[in-house]
């Protein structure tokens, strides 16, 4: 029984660390029709900040609780202005060119982790994480590391952020609509330029915050993670249906299950494997996936 908690709950970790990737690359697709292949160089970037600043390197910040907290804060704002950035200097000159779109991010994609490596060596790094959250908790017999809770609870709060922005606010609303119908949007006399680059802001944000905290689950940081994690995330947003928040948390979660209990029970490395197979299953019963449709 201590097996399966264990198993179950650090697979829910995983999965919430798949979410904060794709959930992005979910909402940029989703209302942008924009595939960014550089959305892993974001999660990097938001990795390499946070440890750069947990190091001590930025002053104020470090491994303590409230000190790693602003080492987060610091590598999620990094990562946002990377993926502004982003958007503005090499996407929207190619909104109307998806095939030049697809190769300049591809092309992002494998430049940062090499400019990473060129800094800092493609040798992995420890991750300063707090003392606080290197411990753990008994759960029913198992003794679960408290870092993945922290995963869980961060991806949980940035599904409803999501949520609330699209369906609540008014820059969701006006996002929303200039996807149906941008000449409209416009002559209402609205920039729709700048809701674009607001949607890769939160989408670069979310996937910083994902290498931020992501190295509390492996331990470590190194320039091929983000880009590692991007196959799964395509994986995730395909089964949760392109464009929908709500399936690609459903598909993280169960990818993450999926994963890990195929690891354990199996070979090793047999769990990506399974994901493969699920997915191909799922397509061939639902071919627009769970949901299929932004949610």
């Amino acid at each position: 029984m201590s097996t399966v908690v264990l198993l179950t709950l650090t697979g829910l970790g995983l999965g919430a660390l798949y979410f904060l990737v794709a959930s992005g690359l979910s909402l940029i697709f989703g209302l942008m029709d924009v595939l960014n292949f550089a959305h892993g160089a974001l999660m990097s970037i938001g990795a390499y900040a946070t440890w750069w600043a947990a190091s001590g390197h930025l002053p104020g910040a470090g491994s303590g609780g409230a000190h790693f907290a602003l080492a987060v804060v610091f590598g999620t704002a990094v990562g946002t202005a990377a993926a502004v950035l982003l958007e503005l200097a090499v996407i929207r000159p190619l909104y109307t060119r998806p095939r030049e779109q697809i190769l300049a991010t591809v092309g992002v994609g494998l430049a940062v982790p090499a400019l990473l490596s060129a800094i800092w060596g493609a040798d992995a790094r420890p991750f300063p994480g707090p003392e606080a959250l290197s411990g753990t908790f008994g759960l029913l017999g198992a003794e679960v590391p408290l870092n993945r809770l922290v995963l869980i609870a961060a991806a949980a709060v940035v599904l409803a952020a999501l949520q609330l922005f699209l369906g609540r606010t008014r820059h969701g609303l006006v996002v929303r609509a200039g996807v149906e119908d941008r000449a409209m949007v416009t002559a209402l006399g609205i920039d729709v330029r700048k809701a674009f680059t607001l949607v890769f802001a939160i989408g670069g944000a979310a996937a910083a915050l994902g290498g931020a905290i992501g190295g509390l689950y492996f331990g470590s940081v190194d320039p091929a993670q983000g880009t590692s994690l991007l196959i799964f995330a395509f994986v995730v947003v395909v089964m949760g249906g392109m464009g929908s928040l709500t399936g690609a948390a459903l598909a993280s979660v169960a990818v993450g299950l999926v994963q890990q209990f195929a690891n354990y029970y199996t070979t090793a490395g047999l769990g990506d494997l399974a994901v493969v197979v699920l997915l191909a299953a799922l397509l061939l019963v639902r071919p627009r996936g769970l949901t299929g449709r932004l949610a």
